[in-house]
C-alpha cells in the first residue's frame, strides 16, 4: 500500500495550492481520507477529513474557510485545495487513510493506518 501526497512548494503569502493524494494498492473509496501537517518541532496536526463517499467532510477550525477537502473515487485521488495561506501553514502536509467511521470532529493521527509520504508547504510572507 502506498500513499503519494504532491502538489506542494513554495508560495506567497496570500497565494494558494492544492494538494493531491494518490494511492496504490488502495482502494480509497474504502476509506475515510485525512489531511495532517506538522511544522518542525510540533507536533502532527489535523487539517481535513473526508467521508468514503465524499459527501461529509469537516476541517479544522486553524484552517476553516481557507482549506477545501475533496476527493474523486474514480481517480482514487484526494485533494486538499488551499487558499489565503498563511506563513503559519508552512509545514509537511500527509495524507492517510482510514477504516474508522468518519466523525466530525479533529481527527486524531493514531486512527489512521496507511500514511503518505508528505509533502512540503512553504508560505513566506
Amino acid at each position: 500500500v502506498q500513499l503519494q501526497a504532491f502538489g506542494g512548494g513554495l508560495v506567497q503569502a496570500g497565494g494558494s495550492l492544492r494538494l493531491s493524494c494518490t494511492t496504490s494498492g488502495l482502494i480509497i473509496r474504502n476509506y475515510v481520507m485525512g489531511w495532517f501537517r506538522q511544522a518542525p518541532g510540533k507536533e502532527r496536526e489535523f487539517v481535513a477529513a473526508i467521508s468514503r463517499s465524499g459527501g461529509s467532510t469537516y476541517v479544522a477550525d486553524t484552517v476553516k474557510g481557507l482549506s477545501t477537502i475533496s476527493r474523486d473515487n474514480a481517480k482514487n485521488t484526494v485533494y486538499l485545495q488551499m487558499n489565503s495561506l498563511r506563513p503559519e501553514d508552512t509545514a509537511v502536509y500527509y495524507c492517510a487513510a482510514t477504516t474508522t467511521i468518519f466523525y466530525t470532529s479533529n481527527h486524531r493521527p493514531r486512527d489512521y493506518g496507511y500514511w503518505g509520504q508528505g509533502t512540503q508547504v512553504t508560505v513566506s510572507s
